[in-house]
């Protein structure tokens, strides 16, 4: 009885280890379906990371329209104000002052000028710029020909019946830490106008990246 218990026992985990064991075909099946799922799963996982960045592109595409929306939008109220029939009455004027590095020392300069006070009437005359700034501790001032590298250097011209805006390009003298920067309408007749604004202000109206 004991040998039959002994032998029976063998006899059904032998059969146990048959049915749970893979058949010798069996081991390459599902090698090859593990395969087959990894490849499914780096698949998705790639897929999933591409609509991931377009998504993150589109985001900032969006943004950024959002912003040139928003500063056309600016724009345009501020010329209807401006230009139109019930606006407030301005001589020339230097409406703001932009200002973008272009490297160390050469700055970028955009002043817009406005007028309305002569509908209609053009005003013309030069635009010049100096800048008043901290050298080795003392404050000292760079007028328009030292900023533009010229003894003789003229001033931009410019000509508007409403609003106008003048660019051009500063070189600040080496070691010079800017403070104050003046710009100087001179029209054809008439007297000058002198707007100033901080060089920090001129700065932070340019939009990064502008």
């Amino acid at each position: 009885m004991i040998a039959a218990f002994v032998l029976a026992l063998a006899f059904g985990g032998w059969g146990l280890w048959r049915v749970l064991s893979p058949a010798p075909g069996d081991t390459h099946a599902q090698a090859a379906r593990i395969a087959d799922l990894e490849q499914r799963v780096a698949t998705l996982s790639r897929s999933d990371q591409i609509s991931r960045d377009a998504n993150r592109d589109l985001q900032s595409t969006l943004a950024e329209r959002d912003e040139e929306i928003a500063s056309l939008r600016a724009d345009v109220a501020f010329y209807e104000r401006f230009v139109g029939a019930t606006g407030q009455r301005h001589g020339l004027a230097v409406h703001d002052l932009k200002l973008q590095a272009q490297d160390a020392q050469v700055w970028k300069f955009t002043a817009t000028l406005t007028q309305n006070l002569n509908r209609g009437a053009v005003s013309s005359g030069r635009l010049t710029i100096s800048v008043e700034g901290s050298v080795d501790g003392r404050m000292q001032k760079a007028d328009w020909a030292t900023l533009r590298q010229q003894a003789d250097a003229a001033g931009l011209p410019y000509s508007f019946k409403y609003f106008q805006q003048v660019e051009g390009d500063l070189l600040l003298p080496a070691g010079m830490k800017p403070v104050r920067v003046v710009v100087r309408l001179q029209p054809g007749g008439g007297s000058a106008v002198e707007q100033s604004f901080t060089w920090a202000d001129a700065v932070s109206a340019t939009p990064p990246g502008a």
